[in-house]
């Protein structure tokens, strides 16, 4: 069977990480009133089949494997779980030249204005269709929909990228 690759975040780099979405889902029914640390250490010995989990950061990645758990969910997380201090801006489309554009217009006004965030790009339709997305390209800042349907200019992207700039 073959398995899907998501990237996530473990510690400061991203990852891809095989079968993650298949784990979760195969969990759900089973861990539905089990706690944190055993929902975590199941997804960390059911993924350590197909990834490498190095055992001195092992910590980490059941952190971040119950984090992708809470969010496939849409469960309630913690403040740093959320990673409430990074940026993270994300592209939502399938890779067609618009979607490509918006995620190359996102980094120039990230450069102009002289920022740093996480840019992700969501290319999968069926991550796309869990997000409730209806149209693409989208961009999303952190979490919240800021545009969907069609590329909004650099200035418009910028507007919305202000409010994050360190003072």
């Amino acid at each position: 069977m073959a398995h899907n690759v998501k990237q996530i975040r473990i510690g400061k780099h991203d990852f891809g990480i095989i079968g993650l979405t298949e784990a979760i889902e195969a969990m759900t029914g089973d861990y539905k009133d089990a706690g944190d640390e055993a929902i975590a250490e199941a997804l960390v010995q059911k993924l350590s089949k197909d990834n490498y989990i190095p055992s001195n950061v092992r910590d980490n990645y059941k952190q971040a494997f119950l984090r992708e758990y809470k969010k496939h969910l849409n469960l309630p997380m913690t403040e740093s779980e959320e990673d409430a201090e990074d940026l993270v801006v994300t592209v939502v489309g399938p890779g067609c030249t618009y979607c490509d554009n918006l995620g190359l217009t996102v980094m120039s006004a990230l450069s102009e204005l002289n920022m740093a965030a996480r840019v992700e790009h969501v290319r999968d339709p069926k991550e796309i269709g869990r997000m409730g997305i209806m149209g693409t390209p989208a961009i999303l800042i952190n979490k919240d929909v800021k545009w969907v349907g069609s590329v909004p200019t650099k200035t418009q992207i910028m507007e919305w990228l202000k409010p994050f700039q360190k003072k």
